[in-house]
């Protein structure tokens, strides 16, 4: 059984009143197995941070998203207790009133639940590589990447099924991001977490994920097993983007051309295939059609005409 489960996901633009507006998100499915990493990549604008937030019940969204088998109003309740997430800027989502030590146990208070604070602060810094004199320190007073751990932490308190890391090492050192994916790695093993990661950094997600989901404007245009995907990318988005990473050997020639231009406004959505006024392969199909997601080989979908 899968632990979270969407299917046709649709998230409208804020203030767009009529049915068939623009779209953020326009019919995603999607699933995530107990203990699975699945990896969320696209350029920004592409959808991913809103789909995490759809998906966990913070935005409103239409179509079904079920946790747990539960869907509805059972679904947001356990998401609330069984989930928890990682955002982009860890001292920004960290209160600046609240010490390291009370910020971490605070989800224990929003659910009720009796513990003795410093005792759990000091458990839970310690999972994550921090010492517990730590938690008498304030958010202005950390590093990044002590912010991140201790958002970690914060994460951890309510031993949650579910950890969704939104952009984990964004701003962060080098050392201090490797770092970080080790340790996220670790806690997925040692306590069977499943993790959905969402980065634009494609290092990142083949560090951390087992399967990966392509979007592009609101769009999953493929998914599959990581491996697979990286090796062998069925859509031209995918080959585009995987192009576009730096290479560690300037002298390596690219087999794959980079994607070009800036991805459209959603107030101006391409006809057809959204991708096709950057793809190279686009023929008239293309631009007249939109292409269905697909199975194309045993556990791999994509949503290309060519492919």
């Amino acid at each position: 059984m899968s632990l979270l489960e969407a299917e046709g996901v649709h998230v409208g633009l804020p203030g767009a009143r009529r049915r068939g507006g623009p779209d953020i998100l326009s019919g995603v499915s999607l699933s995530l197995a107990p203990a699975e990493a699945l990896g969320l990549v696209g350029e920004s604008g592409s959808g991913k941070t809103t789909l995490a937030r759809a998906l966990l019940g913070l935005v409103p969204a239409q179509g079904r998203v079920a946790f747990e088998g539960r869907a509805g109003a059972g679904a947001t309740a356990a998401l609330r207790r069984r989930a928890a997430i990682l955002f982009q800027d860890p001292v920004a989502s960290l209160s600046p009133r609240l010490s390291v030590g009370r910020a971490v146990t605070e989800p224990f208070v929003i659910h009720g639940l009796s513990v003795d604070r410093p005792a759990k602060a000091a458990e839970l810094l310690d999972r994550v590589g921090l010492p517990a004199a730590l938690a008498a320190r304030y958010p202005h007073e950390l590093s990044g990447g002590q912010a991140r751990r201790v958002c970690v932490a914060r994460a951890l308190a309510l031993s949650p099924a579910l950890l969704v890391a939104d952009e984990p090492t964004a701003g962060l050192d080098v050392s201090v991001q490797g770092e970080v994916l080790n340790l996220l790695a670790t806690l997925r093993e040692e306590a069977g977490l499943a993790l959905l990661v969402i980065s634009h950094n494609l290092a990142v997600v083949r560090h951390l994920a087992d399967r990966v989901a392509v979007l592009y404007l609101g769009r999953l245009v493929e998914e599959g097993p990581a491996e697979a995907v990286f090796a062998d990318p069925l859509h031209p988005y995918t080959r585009g983007l995987l192009a576009s990473e730096p290479s560690p050997d300037p002298r390596r020639r690219r087999t794959q051309a980079p994607v070009t231009g800036e991805i459209p406004s959603l107030l101006s959505r391409p006809s057809g295939c959204p991708f096709h006024p950057r793809c190279p392969r686009a023929v008239a199909r293309c631009r007249a059609e939109a292409p269905a997601l697909r199975p194309l080989a045993p556990g791999r979908r994509a949503a290309c005409h060519l492919a």
